[in-house]
């Protein structure tokens, strides 16, 4: 055991200090500090038990025996939070960065490496890593993209504030960052909402899972206990950081931006199921704490920026009744059904049966269709009720019977207006202006069947059913699904320069491309991959002529595609032909090197390739007196 003096210098050996806070934590901690010591930059772990019973101390002892060049350990008696914990590894950190680690959390085996490269790279002071969770919720907004430098005014990054980050020691230390020690929960709201205020460069690694969220099994992290999230509690502690906030950004643009994280995710969320599992008095406060909120820090660029729901909640707060109604909507279940699919034309028709559990029919629905990747793009087409239906049988909810649903409406997407991507279809109910949204497609009628691909303004568009879910998506461009097609041989011959003439036809996801999605023909070596490019000419009606120079291709078996661009990846069809379509092999002699060109339809499925030998005078003699 180590009790180290704190030390505010900068080793500039150590590259990164892991602050990791320890109580009662021995299920998780040898996983936890084996992910840390297996990081591929220069590290110090400092680990501050916090009055462990379970055996935590007596592990933490070994580990410091066995790495005594990198984990020193701090004893403390029992702070009851993770706050005091924290300050402590603070100020007994020399390394240039410092990383927070839960103990019963884990990194991933590059994530300080990567972290740390783009800190080092870009002078960042903060560096958020991509947080995955494993029986908790993970924010995701912020890591749809890589970003050397992330505006705090235009980006999502403030919509995570866990101190699950790498921050720049000296920036810490300059400005006294440090955690409130008294509250339980919180406390990494403050500190990060405090470096935020200061980080000159703010930087994000999205392409890599850096950190491993970890509920414990038995429920005993102090995030997990049932009374961690009390509203009243929760909208008192966020006071804080908020007040914090804004005695650093001066009025404006950028302080309405974070102000408005604030409402969304900690203040307007405690008037849902929070407000329906309180009793009528706790409502009553609960309301309150957010009004009193609202009165000093709602402005009008915060206002502008709310959704639907918490305006209508905003009107609401005198009014306990009727926020209790709009907790009652929010809180509802969408039972959806698709009930049916198919093409209008270039539009994709989707009819699905919706109904809100124990509210009813909705005022009006629509489908949202949004990026994967990047879930700022979207497209909401509004639904028509197209006949006031039968019942609707949906699948059960655990925990609660589910009613039969209700009406039918149909959307028809222009699929024109999508735009290259994979888009996930959600249906969006929406009563007494409360919206309420789900995946849509895992309950669908048994005879449904899917619509075939389609060419639309030159993209391949493809509705399919996800693998894991059975939901309803839309990929342009041919991302996932394989767009299907063929491309046909109709004729060959040979002519000047070695050059194999070809005739032929495409078609592609049941119609022709258009001339600029061809691309070009490309010729593949099956043994070491080279690729050799050569134009082709688009004809009318689907058909294509090429003149390939296969002639000069060097020795080895070479295979024939046909590259399409149909607006995503570039997609490569195999050309397939049959033997009465193939030119009959030629020979050239050049210098004492003979050429031999052989193309020919593969067996089985009759495709397009070449072998081209070269053979030496002494290698042709030699066959010849065989």
């Amino acid at each position: 055991m180590k009790d180290d003096t704190a030390d505010d210098t900068v080793d500039v050996s150590v590259d990164v200090s892991i602050v990791i806070p320890a109580r009662d934590c021995r299920t998780y901690l040898d996983r936890c500090l084996t992910s840390a010591l297996v990081q591929r930059v220069v590290t110090e772990i400092v680990v501050v038990d916090d009055g462990s019973t379970d055996g935590t101390t007596e592990l933490l002892g070994l580990y410091a025996e066995y790495h005594r060049d990198c984990v020193k350990v701090i004893r403390l008696e029992g702070s009851g939070g993770p706050g005091r914990p924290r300050n402590v590894g603070l100020d007994h950190a020399g390394g240039r960065y410092v990383f927070f680690l839960d103990a019963d959390d884990y990194l991933g085996p590059e994530a300080l490496e990567r972290m740390v490269a783009v800190a080092d790279a870009n002078g960042s002071d903060i560096v958020l890593g991509k947080i995955v969770g494993h029986g908790r919720r993970a924010p995701a907004s912020m890591f749809h993209h890589n970003a050397d430098r992330a505006e705090l005014g235009a980006s999502a990054v403030y919509n995570s504030l866990s101190c699950f980050k790498l921050f720049r020691r000296e920036m810490l230390e300059h400005h006294h960052i440090r955690f409130p020690e008294e509250r339980l929960v919180g406390e990494d709201i403050y500190f990060t909402v405090h470096a935020y205020c200061h980080a000159a460069t703010i930087s994000v690694v999205a392409d890599y899972d850096c950190y491993h969220l970890v509920a414990r099994a038995d429920g005993s992290s102090i995030m997990q206990q049932p009374d961690s999230r009390d509203p009243v509690a929760w909208l008192y502690m966020v006071r804080d950081p908020i007040r914090l906030m804004t005695g650093h950004v001066p009025p404006g643009p950028l302080r309405d931006h974070l102000l408005l994280r604030h409402f969304k995710i900690d203040v307007f969320p405690q008037l849902g199921a929070p407000f329906l599992e309180a009793g009528e008095v706790r409502r009553k406060e609960i309301a309150q704490a957010v009004a009193a909120l609202c009165d000093q820090w709602l402005t009008p660029g915060v206002h502008r920026g709310l959704t639907g729901t918490d305006r209508q909640r905003l009107a609401a707060l005198g009014d306990v009744d009727r926020l209790a109604r709009l907790a009652d909507i929010e809180c509802a279940t969408v039972l959806r059904r698709l009930t049916g699919l198919c093409w209008d034309g270039e539009r994709l028709a989707i009819t699905v049966a919706v109904e809100l559990e124990g509210i009813g029919v909705p005022d009006a629905v629509s489908l949202v269709l949004r990026t994967r990747d990047d879930p700022r793009r979207e497209l909401v087409v509004r639904a028509e009720l197209v006949e006031p239906g039968e019942p609707v049988v949906a699948e059960p909810v655990a925990g609660h019977e589910v009613e039969p649903a209700g009406h039918r409406y149909t959307a028809r997407v222009d699929v024109a207006a999508l735009g290259s991507g994979i888009w996930d279809v959600r249906v969006s109910a929406e009563r007494e202006g409360v919206l309420r949204t789900g995946r849509l497609g895992a309950d669908r009628d048994g005879d449904l069947t899917l619509p075939a691909p389609r060419l639309v303004g030159g993209a391949a568009v493809l509705p399919y059913f996800t693998r894991d879910n059975g939901n309803l998506s839309v990929d342009v461009g041919g991302y996932v699904v394989g767009v299907p097609g063929s491309v046909r041989i109709t004729r060959t011959r040979w002519s000047l320069g070695r050059r194999l003439l070809i005739d032929g036809e495409i078609a592609v996801a049941g119609g022709v491309p258009p001339e600029p999605a061809v691309r070009r023909l490309v010729w593949r070596e099956r043994g070491s991959g080279r690729e050799r490019a050569e134009p082709v000419t688009v004809l009318p009606g689907g058909g294509f002529a090429a003149g390939p120079a296969v002639g000069r291709l060097p020795p080895g078996t070479w295979d024939a595609y046909l590259e399409l661009d149909l607006g995503g990846p570039p997609a490569r069809f195999r050309i397939e032909t049959d033997a009465a379509a193939i030119a009959a092999p030629r020979r050239w002699l050049g210098g004492i090197v003979l050429l031999s060109v052989r193309p020919y339809a593969t067996s089985g499925k009759g495709r397009l390739s070449t072998v081209v030998r070269q053979l030496t005078a002494r290698a042709v003699i030699r066959r010849m007196m065989r």
